[in-house]
């Protein structure tokens, strides 16, 4: 039984959004949502969900609103033209849990400051299955006394909740674990292709390296997660999360350019290690 019960707006019903905003109906927060589209809300079916006609009704009837979208700019896109911080009421809090750069988290925060509305950037690693087994590891930058007081839902769709420190930092974490799942993706590729030039089969060594120190998640999700039927749309997730990625770390210089170049290969092998691993 939930101890804390909140007003929990939703703008955002995707492949990980929706069993996201699902989890939070069926721990007891009351929801609201606001679809772009309407036969988005089919996934919400059977739930006791109250649906408004704009992103600013939903704002004012909401303590705490979250954003599960594609990009920074659809995000921009519903909190200013769709009038969602207009809506909010001062104390509130709205939560970006698209990935997307830490510029903008702070950009969104200084925006959301003269309103009263509290922000916080708290992307999600786990993808969908993540999400319907309610296992996501949530990764929080803002301000920590907010946090707690949004820890409520946020637990109702995490198996892990980590705050990075102030606005921002949650993109930057959840950026670098991105991209050191490519980068991981790169080095199996590696192993695989030498493998194959030296004669090891590749059944059995991979279920050595899945037994043995070898082992990580950029292995663990091939044949799970990841298969022919999804890989090409993933390869193509991960090349935008690293484009991203480039943008954010630029100020770094060219140190950083060895690794973005991996990580990129990584992702463009994708496709051809979820044929190779099943």
């Amino acid at each position: 039984m939930l101890t804390t019960t909140l007003a929990v707006g939703w703008i955002g019903l995707g492949d990980q959004g929706a069993p996201m905003a699902r989890a939070i109906a069926e721990a007891g927060h009351t929801l609201h949502v606001w679809a772009r589209r309407p036969g988005s809300l089919d996934a919400l079916d059977g739930l006791p969900v109250t649906v408004h006609a704009t992103p600013a009704e939903l704002g004012a009837a909401s303590d705490v609103v979250g954003l599960c979208l594609n990009d920074d700019d659809g995000v921009r896109d519903v909190v200013t033209t769709g009038g969602l911080l207009a809506g909010m009421r001062a104390g509130s809090v709205l939560v970006h849990h698209g990935t997307g750069l830490p510029a903008f988290a702070l950009e969104l925060a200084d925006l959301a400051a003269p309103t009263g509305v509290h922000v916080l950037d708290a992307p999600v690693s786990g993808g969908r299955a993540g999400a319907v087994a309610r296992r996501l590891v949530t990764i929080v930058g803002g301000d920590a006394a907010v946090l707690e007081r949004v820890r409520p839902v946020f637990e109702t769709f995490s198996a892990t909740i980590a705050h990075m420190g102030g606005p921002g930092t949650g993109q930057t974490a959840k950026l670098l674990n991105n991209a050191l799942l490519m980068a991981n993706q790169e080095s199996l590729d590696r192993v695989l292709h030498i493998a194959g030039a030296l004669g090891v089969e590749t059944g059995p060594l991979v279920e050595v390296l899945r037994s043995g120190t070898g082992s990580s998640r950029a292995l663990d999700a091939l044949g799970s997660a990841i298969t022919p039927e999804n890989a090409d749309h993933l390869e193509r997730m991960q090349l935008v999360d690293m484009e991203i990625f480039a943008e954010a770390v630029a100020g770094l210089g060219a140190d950083v350019v060895p690794f973005i170049e991996r990580a990129v290969r990584g992702a463009h092998a994708l496709p051809r290690l979820a044929d190779e691993v099943r």
